[in-house]
């Protein structure tokens, strides 16, 4: 049996914002003297989001009925992003830098997104919107740094929460161990990251895809 969310059973724009998510951790009221802080972590997060170059990483994704899916992630400066799932999800989910594609094997089917207009774009293009649109969630745990990006005023693009760890090892000192999405339906789904792979040699055809579609066979 296919352990597919049932989210992505009939692929829509509520699917696609859903691959964001985990679980958005409530907004907590800081004193002024933590303003400073918030900054800082702030900064801290953008900087490691653009200190990838390229890297790998195993995933799992959980939807909101608490299905999974494992597979694993590829991502390159540059907004290309590649989620290759476990064998049996005939599902690819890939950004080309441009458009982030969903494409259903089993139903011959691509849908398209600018990477601007899902929340996704918050770890594709950090310079634009981690700074723009970001804050600090406190977690009460200062090895934990939880970034929620959401745009107030378009609502409809939903919103992402990156969780970070101090890591020593990874760019910027922080490690992304997971992000939560939630999509203008409330639709939640928790990607989480282990085994990290950071500098791997990457080509741009991992963010190519086969055109399921009759009409074009061709790799965009």
């Amino acid at each position: 049996m296919k352990h597919l969310p049932s989210i992505f059973l009939k692929p829509s724009r509520a699917a696609m914002a859903a691959l964001l998510v985990l679980g958005t951790p409530a907004v907590v009221a800081l004193p002024a003297t933590a303003v400073h802080a918030q900054s800082s972590d702030l900064d801290r997060a953008v900087t490691a989001l653009r200190g990838i170059t390229t890297m790998k990483a195993d995933f799992s994704q959980t939807d909101r009925s608490g299905a999974s899916v494992n597979g694993v992630l590829t991502l390159k400066r540059g907004g290309k992003i590649r989620f290759e799932y476990e064998r049996g999800t005939n599902m690819l989910v890939v950004s080309n830098g441009k458009s982030l594609y969903l494409v259903d094997y089993d139903v011959d089917q691509v849908q398209r997104w600018p990477i601007s207009k899902s929340p996704l774009g918050a770890l594709l293009d950090p310079s634009r919107d981690v700074k723009q649109y970001g804050k600090v969630v406190s977690t009460g745990n200062p090895d934990v740094v939880s970034i929620e990006v959401r745009d107030k005023d378009r609502p409809e693009f939903g919103a992402i929460t990156m969780i970070f760890v101090r890591d020593a090892k990874s760019p910027g000192g922080l490690k992304l161990t997971h992000w939560v999405a939630l999509d203008a339906q409330n639709h939640r789904t928790t990607v989480r990251l282990r085994n990290h792979r950071y500098g791997v040699a990457v080509n741009d055809n991992a963010f190519t895809f086969r055109d399921p579609r009759r009409s074009s066979r061709r790799p965009r």
